[in-house]
């Protein structure tokens, strides 16, 4: 099977994965994963991306596999494809291989390509729905509700969806982060959410650049003194948003634009 330059490619432990291989796993959901969008042959927060999914793998296997390891995994599979693509490295156990005798099992890293995103433009209009994903803090596959509540959304006339937790705060969108301004400084959800890798790169490079940040328990009802809102993730550090369930948020120029600022300063790791 040749890999020379295509995405769509599909690697396994850092060898062309097999149909047979893959067919397995199409329907087990023991996994995680991280999405990265690779630029130059180049990705930024590369070291974000390898403490989550070794996090992960020690919560979820026991073991994990050397970063170096991963990170040869993920450039051979850059090195097949074009300079600029997005990549998703998953990390499961094969089928058969986890038992309640042996709860630790040696995990396998799969790495996949596709085309370049830079996501929406925006503005986005979020619907609201109660729900609060399991293990938060872990970015896991198999989330049917949350593809569930975006499509239950859009039929709704929303562009996405946004979760309300049980006690009415809101926390993340189906596959964003939100963020907010409040007119001095960013406004990060306080709840149980998965922390992107982006916000992750947002945070350190606004602390770098003295930016005030604090987190607050957000409502629907306090939606209103805020003064600017966004979602983010692997794709872009801000798409606006400019309203949340009805209730509409002033659109921040100065926000956004601090945002792309703040990624922007991030180094990135040539692969």
């Amino acid at each position: 099977m040749s890999i020379s330059s295509s995405v769509g490619l599909a690697l396994i432990n850092g060898h062309p994965a097999s149909a047979a291989e893959l067919a397995p796993l199409a329907f087990a959901g023991f996994a995680h994963f991280t999405a990265m969008q690779v630029r130059g042959r180049q990705v930024k927060g590369l070291d974000l991306h390898l403490a989550r999914l070794r996090e992960a793998s020690l919560r979820l296997f026991g073991q994990a596999t050397p970063n170096g390891v991963v990170t040869d995994y993920i450039r051979a599979a850059v090195d097949a494809g074009p300079e600029d693509l997005s990549l998703t490295a998953t990390v499961f156990t094969r089928p058969g291989e986890f038992t309640v005798d042996s709860m630790d099992a040696v995990p396998s890293v799969l790495v996949r390509t596709a085309p370049p995103s830079d996501g929406p433009s925006g503005p986005l209009r979020l619907a609201t729905v109660d729900y609060e994903r399991p293990v938060a803090s872990i970015k896991h596959v198999g989330e049917f509700a949350k593809t569930h509540y975006l499509h239950e959304a859009r039929r709704r006339g929303f562009d996405d969806a946004a979760f309300v937790d049980r006690r009415g705060l809101l926390g993340e969108a189906t596959i964003w982060n939100l963020a907010f301004w409040d007119g001095e400084g960013v406004v990060w959800p306080r709840a149980h959410i998965l922390a992107g890798t982006m916000m992750g790169m947002v945070r350190r490079q606004l602390d770098g650049k003295g930016v005030p940040q604090r987190e607050a328990e957000i409502t629907l009802d306090n939606l209103r003194t805020l003064s600017g809102g966004a979602v983010m993730n692997s794709w872009t550090p801000g798409v606006a948003v400019s309203a949340i369930a009805g209730q509409e948020i002033p659109r921040s120029e100065h926000f956004l634009a601090l945002l792309h600022r703040a990624i922007a300063a991030e180094p990135a790791t040539a692969l």
